[in-house]
């Protein structure tokens, strides 16, 4: 369970780093569209785990081993943003967000029981 401070943090890192991906995305990833789905940090403050999706890219590994190669960079900039509100920056950890997937494999599976029962009734 985070505390409110930590809650607090995440939300402004998740600000922060959508204003980042927004205006210089493109620099990392052209043509993909990065989306901040969650941040979570440490109760230290220490290190943020910052959950990506990423649309318009079809190699969703490579895409963030290039976010993970430019982190210290898109750390600076952070650093830059945040500096007057903490006092430290944290570490960034990146990961894929994969919820979108699993919604659609779970739909799947649901249509596809509702299809079944749809055949068994009409027997």
């Amino acid at each position: 369970m985070e505390s409110k401070r930590q809650q607090k943090f995440a939300g402004v890192i998740q600000e922060d780093l959508a204003a980042i991906f927004q205006r210089e995305g493109m620099n990392y990833l052209p043509n993909t569209l990065v989306t901040i789905t969650k941040v979570r940090v440490t109760p230290d403050l220490a290190i943020a785990r910052i959950f990506l999706s990423f649309l318009g890219n079809p190699n969703v590994q490579t895409a963030l081993h290039t976010i993970k190669s430019h982190a210290s960079e898109i750390r600076y900039k952070l650093g830059a943003r945040i500096k007057d509100q903490v006092r430290i920056i944290p570490q960034l950890e990146f990961f894929v967000d994969d919820t979108s997937e699993y919604v659609e494999r779970m739909d799947k599976i649901f249509d596809k029981i509702s299809k079944e029962e749809r055949q068994s009734d009409n027997e």
